[in-house]
């Protein structure tokens, strides 16, 4: 006893002297309500606003949005404000894409103006002591010009005494349409700037903004495409064991979570079965059949910039006949429509080309008929994809027509959708797959930011398989050795 006792205290030896040698600090770091190199170093580097952008990035936003506005013209920039669940518990806040991506301020219900004389004003929410309290510090008027960097900064309750003569004085209104708050609409020179004409909608310029991503943002993309791709390959991994919709999702979430990223861009699609045929499927509330696939699409949200990932696989660990016919098809569309991505070349072309592959190998599969868009359209009636960023279909304003450019981060996600009631071949009925990738145009063409994640069917099928087999025998060992 007393030799063990020896070997205790010798192991709490190293503890004992550590704790001797720890110092406390006597600075205080003030919180602003949202990290800062200050308060989250592990974060955060010195001279950025949020992880990854800088300030001078920031002040470079600004200044462009000032290039695009006409003279003598005023932007209203409103933070998204917080949402209710129920009467005292709020939804999870997410910022506006467009107030974070000039401001930097990650926190809800302020308002921002910029224009050409008075740069970037901030109308900043005031914390009462009970706010502070119940939920925590606050960005207000210090942090507006000390963080994030403004020229003038407001307490929130100024602002109908102070916009509307900023309204007066301008020639045209620009505002983020989606996240008005009646704060400053409801403001009678607000009105009637809007029945003379004078109030457009900002996003126009915003979304033009956006469109190409900085170095800055596209290190913080190919993080975020990182962090999917190793959360869904450890969810399909353990799919087998848990053939379930919901702890599915759940397994995404958390290995995302665990990965760095703050949420999901969008609640987990995982539609298992006919489940799969459904585009925009969110109930995940179901087992998923032996013999079935599973469709799952999904994306993370890390420091406002999202990612969106999808991969269908069958949930047994080997494709059957009919599903490997169609997987290998919507495989090489993926894969056929990423060679043509390039600068030069639009969206809308490559959706079309993806079209006439998918049409033709529906046709010689025997699951289309009819050669008029129609017919199509009930087995797909989706993009080939959408542009990406700061939110998951970003810079919606940007036609599809649009030439693209190096910079722009886009997805390629053929896909065939077979409801149950298609008028067709039985064995193809209530059948889903989609294999979307995100893509970043550069200047001799693309890179697939996604490309980590398996989408071959031997590749999908040896992992699977592989790694059931070897989890089963570790089970099986920890059997032996325990009733040994």
């Amino acid at each position: 006893m007393q030799i063990l006792v020896r070997k205790l205290l010798q192991r709490a030896t190293p503890f004992k002297q550590g704790i001797g040698r720890c110092t406390y600090s006597t600075n205080k770091v003030h919180d602003i309500g949202q990290p800062t190199p200050a308060t989250h170093p592990q974060l955060l580097k010195e001279g950025e606003i949020t992880p990854g952008i800088t300030t001078e990035e920031y002040i470079s936003r600004r200044k462009r949005l000032l290039e695009l506005l006409p003279e003598k013209s005023l932007a209203i920039i409103a933070a998204a404000p917080v949402k209710m669940m129920t009467d005292v518990v709020p939804y999870t806040f997410r910022q506006d894409a467009d107030y974070l991506y000039i401001t930097g301020c990650q926190q809800p219900s302020g308002v921002a103006v910029l224009g050409h004389e008075c740069g970037l004003c901030m109308f900043m929410p005031e914390a009462t002591r009970h706010d502070v309290i119940w939920q925590g510090e606050v960005a207000g008027v210090d942090a507006a010009l000390e963080t994030f960097k403004a020229e003038k900064a407001h307490p929130l309750s100024k602002l109908r005494d102070i916009l509307p003569g900023m309204i007066r004085g301008s020639s045209k209104l620009f505002h983020n349409m989606q996240t008005a708050t009646p704060i400053y609409t409801e403001l009678d020179d607000f009105q009637r700037a809007a029945l003379t004409g004078k109030v457009k909608d900002l996003s126009n310029f915003t979304h033009e903004l956006r469109w190409i991503k900085s170095p800055a943002e596209l290190k913080l993309m190919k993080e975020a495409a990182s962090i999917v791709c190793q959360g869904l390959l450890q969810t399909m991994l353990h799919s087998k064991m848990y053939p379930h919709e919901g702890m599915l999702a759940a397994k995404i979430e958390y290995e995302s979570k665990m990965r760095g990223a703050q949420r999901m861009a969008f609640n987990p699609v995982v539609g298992g079965g006919s489940n799969g045929s459904v585009i925009h499927y969110s109930r995940n509330d179901q087992k998923i059949k032996n013999g079935d696939l599973v469709l799952m699409d999904v994306g993370c949200e890390l420091h406002g910039y999202a990612s969106d990932l999808t991969r269908t696989w069958p949930i047994c660990g080997s494709f059957s006949a009919v599903h490997e016919d169609l997987y290998n098809l919507v495989l090489e569309t993926n894969k056929e429509s990423m060679k043509i991505c390039r600068p030069g070349v639009s969206l809308r072309q490559i959706h079309n080309f993806s079209v006439e592959m998918l049409c033709k190998g529906f046709k010689e599969i025997g699951i289309l008929k009819g050669s008029g868009s129609n017919s199509y359209h009930q087995l797909n009636p989706t993009s080939i994809g959408h542009y990406l960023g700061m939110d998951v279909h970003d810079s919606s304003n940007i036609s599809y027509d649009r030439l693209l450019k190096p910079g722009v981060v886009i997805t390629i996600e053929p896909g065939v959708y077979i409801p149950s009631i298609f008028d067709g071949p039985d064995r193809y009925r209530g059948i889903g797959i989609r294999i979307e990738d995100e893509v970043l145009i550069t200047e001799t063409g693309y890179e697939v930011l996604t490309g980590s994640m398996p989408k071959e069917v031997k590749h999908i099928e040896s992992l699977l398989n592989n790694y059931s087999r070897g989890i089963g025998m570790e089970a099986q060992n920890n059997l032996e050795a325990a009733s040994s």
